[in-house]
């Protein structure tokens, strides 16, 4: 850690950004502000390039949201350099709010508030005097201080309520998608699906024959729908069925990676698995 704490903003609106900016510097005229950007994939780019102490990322950006962005950026984050302290910026959603809230996630509302900020630099010291306390007293391997962030963050990414779009909670279970395949519309029995896998605007379905549909409706919402006992995350965007796992192999970086049963294998003979959703695989 540098003597000064740093941060860097990820906000897409640039007045909200300056006011935030301001206020921050106001409160806490130490904080070193190492750059400002305006989306999420900006902001894991220069987060892994500058490291700075706290990260202020606005909920909702175009391309990447804050929440995706500092997921990529988690998994992302090198070993030996504890990660930052997350506040996400958002305007006042009371899902939203609830799944921080739940998470002890810190957050400053839109727009900017002086005293509710003062709330949340105070919180920030507090942590950045205890970092620094630690640090000083302990030679132990920063990344045990980045498991609680990796389940605040796998937390948040299940919540509907930390998503840019609100999805019903009541709807039934799927046991059907209607997925396209060329000209066709084709049915696909939930019982079939393999694997699932966001790309772009649509989602492919690879089934155990090893066919590959497409559909329209995010992961996200499907996601919602389907039994998560059944239907394991193994990364932001792939759900893969648990009882078509053969197995998993570590690399020498210590990354994990999946191998399907039956003929999707031949095609796909490994899938990444995020380091979100690494503890999912531990011996019994």
């Amino acid at each position: 850690m540098t003597n000064a704490p740093t941060a860097l903003i990820a906000e897409d609106e640039p007045l909200l950004a300056l006011a935030l900016q301001h206020e921050l510097a106001a409160l806490w005229p130490e904080l070193r502000m190492v750059a400002s950007v305006t989306d999420g994939l900006q902001a894991v780019h220069s987060a892994l390039a500058l490291q700075p102490d706290f990260l202020f990322f606005d909920i909702r950006m175009p391309g990447q949201d804050g929440l995706q962005a500092a997921a990529e950026l988690a998994d992302a984050w090198p070993e030996g350099r504890a990660f930052p302290v997350l506040v996400f910026v958002t305007a006042y959603d009371e899902y939203a709010l609830r799944a921080f809230d739940a998470q002890a996630v810190d957050y400053v509302l839109k727009p900017v508030r002086a005293d509710r900020l003062a709330q949340t630099v105070a919180r920030l010291q507090a942590q950045w005097r205890q970092r620094q306390a630690t640090a000083a007293q302990s030679s132990a391997a920063p990344f045990d201080a980045l498991n609680p962030v990796l389940s605040q963050l796998r937390a948040l990414l299940q919540s509907p309520g930390a998503s840019q779009t609100q999805y019903p909670l009541t709807q039934p279970p799927l046991a059907l998608l209607q997925a396209s395949q060329g000209t066709q519309l084709r049915m696909v029995p939930v019982a079939d699906v393999v694997w699932l896998e966001a790309a772009d605007k649509y989602v492919r379905v690879f089934t155990h024959d090893g066919t590959e549909v497409l559909l329209r409706t995010p992961l996200k919402e499907l996601q919602h729908r389907l039994d998560p006992a059944v239907f394991w995350q193994i990364h932001r965007g792939t759900l893969v069925r648990a009882t078509a796992i053969e197995s998993v192999q570590r690399d020498a970086m210590g990354k994990l990676s999946l191998r399907l049963k039956g003929q999707v294998a031949t095609a796909h003979p490994a899938l990444p698995v995020s380091r979100l959703f690494a503890h999912q695989f531990k011996a019994m």
